[in-house]
């Protein structure tokens, strides 16, 4: 049966959750049409809008492209310094672009910058198409696709390498911010080149130098990821940030002008870092609660964190912090230290409900023979329901009243 234990019983925890009586940032809302900001250090998601719909993500998307060509450098697949050659159709797009011919051959280090710094429409299908399976584009667009699905996203399918306008070329910002937090998390040695603010590739495009991201330079931690804009989708930005031990991502979508984007990005930011506070909640081995044993050596076993466990909180919210530990239980014995058996569920005003895992604080081995018989005799006359305190038990042929079930739910 499922065993419930609320916060009173979490004496541990009461030093970690003295802060508890402080407010939520509730009510912040962002004139985007789709938002998802999370943060990375504590694995909270603090703000979705419209998080999983699928949208048009015009640049933005070439965050897929870009995961898939550090996956090809990783793997020695591509190297930095291999030379590309550049196709008819690579060639052909408009917009924002490194201003490519078919005579060139650009480095992958300098397609990398032309795609990240300044959001080359055609360094993106250059890639594309020496990764592709069939040496084109639309071959590479089913394969991120794919790739995607297995990288966890959701509500994303993709019709090209860069975000040009097509029907079925979507995204959810919740995937664009999975995205961006595997190249983050994945490419800790290729993601610096997002934090660049220009790049001047031969010096042929001195209109096309500069990253568009509005944030770089600012001072607020601002370290990366991609802008984006077409008519359908309007203005966005794919953003993260550090500040002291923290990480931010955000993605913002269908903003109406790049300074409507630049001020949004900003006030999300600094909203994000000053409206929530990384607290210490307890550290590795400290004893949360007790689980019921079955057949054990002992009839309790102590419940842990195997790691230290910090939490996000509002700043200053109204509401508390709840906690309770669930296992299913009694925990038939053996036991051994490490084993996991239990969960502590803890709630926040306005944020995701936390789960960790508890484990077993030491070894609990089977009970003698002798009292496993007493138990079970115990449990065929009635007299103690399975799972009762065995330290509690009358010995074979004492009168005893049986044991009330512990309060639970279902089975």
């Amino acid at each position: 049966m499922i065993r419930r234990f609320t916060a009173r019983l979490l004496v541990a925890l009461a030093a970690g959750l003295a802060f508890a009586q402080m407010a939520a940032a509730q009510g912040f809302d962002t004139r985007a049409n789709a938002a998802y900001v999370y943060d990375v250090t504590t694995e909270t998601i603090l703000l979705e809008k419209n998080a999983d719909e699928p949208l048009p993500p015009a640049s933005m998307s070439k965050l897929m492209t870009l995961y898939m060509a550090f996956e090809a450098i990783e793997s020695g697949r591509l190297r930095l310094d291999e030379q590309l050659p550049v196709s008819e159709h690579a060639m052909s797009y408009g917009g924002s672009t490194m201003f490519l011919d078919t005579t060139d051959r650009p480095t992958v280090e300098d397609l990398l910058r032309g795609v990240i710094v300044l959001s080359g429409n055609d360094a993106s299908a250059v890639l594309a198409e020496a990764l592709s399976p069939d040496g084109t584009e639309a071959g590479f667009a089913r394969l991120m696709t794919e790739r995607g699905r297995q990288i966890g996203l959701t509500n994303s399918t993709f019709a090209n390498s860069n975000g040009w306008p097509a029907p079925d070329h979507r995204m959810s910002v919740r995937d664009l911010g999975v995205v961006a937090t595997r190249l983050i998390e994945d490419f800790p040695d290729l993601y610096p080149m997002f934090a660049e603010q220009t790049f001047e590739y031969d010096g042929r495009a001195p209109t096309n130098v500069r990253n568009r991201n509005p944030l770089l330079g600012l001072g607020i931690g601002a370290d990366g990821l991609k802008t984006g804009h077409t008519e359908e989708a309007g203005y966005g930005l794919v953003g993260s940030a550090v500040q002291e031990d923290r990480r931010v991502v955000f993605v913002l979508a269908g903003l109406d002008s790049t300074a409507e984007r630049a001020e949004e990005s900003e006030r999300v930011v600094n909203w994000a870092f000053r409206q929530y506070v990384e607290k210490g909640l307890t550290e590795a081995g400290t004893r949360i609660a007790e689980a019921d044993v079955w057949m054990g050596a002992a009839s309790t076993v102590g419940l842990t964190v195997a790691e230290d466990v910090s939490l996000l909180v509002p700043v200053l919210s109204q509401g508390g912090v709840a906690a309770e530990v669930v296992y299913t239980g009694p925990v038939e014995a053996p036991v051994a230290a490490g084993d996991e058996i239990a969960e502590l569920r803890i709630t926040r005003a306005d944020l995701p409900e936390v789960r960790i895992p508890l484990v077993a604080e030491s070894d609990v081995a089977r009970g003698g023979f002798a009292e496993r018989v007493k138990v079970a005799a115990l449990v065929l006359l009635g007299k103690v329901a399975p799972g009762a305190d065995l330290e509690a038990l009358p010995l074979l042929g004492d009168e005893a009243e049986p044991a009330a079930e512990p309060e639970a739910d279902g089975a």
